[in-house]
């Protein structure tokens, strides 16, 4: 399929783009809204990725692809990215954190259900590791009913992978999140009306940690680290299929896809409430993770000196 690339603010672009064509995909074009680089950086981009085509606008881009793949760090204004191309009944890639507002979660599985080919999301959902542990037979390994995962960096547009991990290992289904009160990282518990439950823990750490996991089953305890150097085929391989119309059977559910970043918003309401548990069917319009703001903090970390 032909796929255009819209805003080029993290790593995540150059990449995947090497991925997408070796999966079978064109690459048409770029656009960039600038909120992270300065101009000229899609010139730029797209010279050195051999992309033929810097678009105008996002308008310019929708009638000339099948498929647009949202890479702005800047999660709120993923909705307004994609509407566009789901109005123009393209297939649409949300990177991760899918979004940090309740009514742009609900928007997309509205969209999602109603038939668009919208898939996306963390790469720990889909990483090889978890593949390979419930690849075995459930007589063999058991069924995952307490599962540990974790990594470092932020609460949310990182810690966003220890969540997926977890609804990837553990499955969906999640009725509450709670933190576990003040400790080196976030620690939150989610539970499940089944008494499933999962522990993650997300945020700052003294040093960058690894994607990791421990699973206990009736059977067994499975603990493992996931392989960063194949998350973003994995996370590719699991997706572009669906979107490209190989197949109709999504990758993930509309409610299974955004479970993840509800947790997430669940867990955030958790700490600002005394660390009472919370269940997500709580959340409303005031619970949000800030899109913008993170985007300006990832720009000056990213130029800290201002653009050249």
């Amino acid at each position: 399929m032909k796929i255009g690339i819209v805003d080029l603010d993290t790593s995540h672009p150059a990449n995947w783009v090497p991925i997408e064509r070796e999966l079978g995909h064109e690459i048409v074009g770029v656009f960039d809204s600038g909120a992270v680089h300065p101009p000229g950086y899609a010139a730029q981009f797209a010279a050195e990725h051999d992309i033929g085509q810097v678009f105008r606008s996002i308008d310019e881009m929708v009638e000339r692809v099948d498929c647009a793949i949202l890479h702005g760090c800047d999660w709120d204004m993923h909705v307004t990215r994609a509407r566009p191309f789901v109005d123009a009944g393209k297939a649409v890639f949300v990177d991760k954190p899918i979004a940090g507002k309740w009514r742009d979660l609900l928007q997309l599985r509205t969209w999602a259900a109603g038939g668009a080919r919208i898939a996306g999301g963390s790469s720990l959902r889909f990483c090889a590791e978890t593949r390979d542990c419930l690849s075995k037979p459930v007589a063999e390994r058991g069924t995952p009913h307490t599962v540990f995962c974790g990594c470092a960096v932020d609460e949310f547009n990182y810690g966003i992978h220890a969540y997926s991990m977890l609804a990837g290992l553990i499955g969906t289904g999640a009725r509450s999140a709670r933190h576990l009160g003040p400790g080196p990282q976030r620690r939150v518990q989610i539970r499940y009306a089944d008494g499933r439950c999962g522990i993650v823990l997300v945020g700052q750490s003294a040093a960058w940690l690894p994607f990791y996991a421990s699973v206990v089953t009736e059977r067994l305890v499975t603990q493992y680290v996931a392989d960063s150097a194949k998350l973003y085929r994995a996370l590719l391989e699991a997706t572009l299929p669906y979107l490209a119309g190989e197949t109709d059977t999504p990758p993930l559910l509309p409610e299974e896809w955004i479970e993840p970043e509800l947790c997430a918003l669940a867990a955030q309401k958790s700490w600002q409430s005394s660390d009472r548990e919370v269940s997500l069917s709580e959340l409303s319009d005031a619970d949000v993770y800030d899109g913008r703001a993170f985007a300006e903090s990832y720009r000056k970390a990213r130029y800290p000196d201002g653009w050249p």
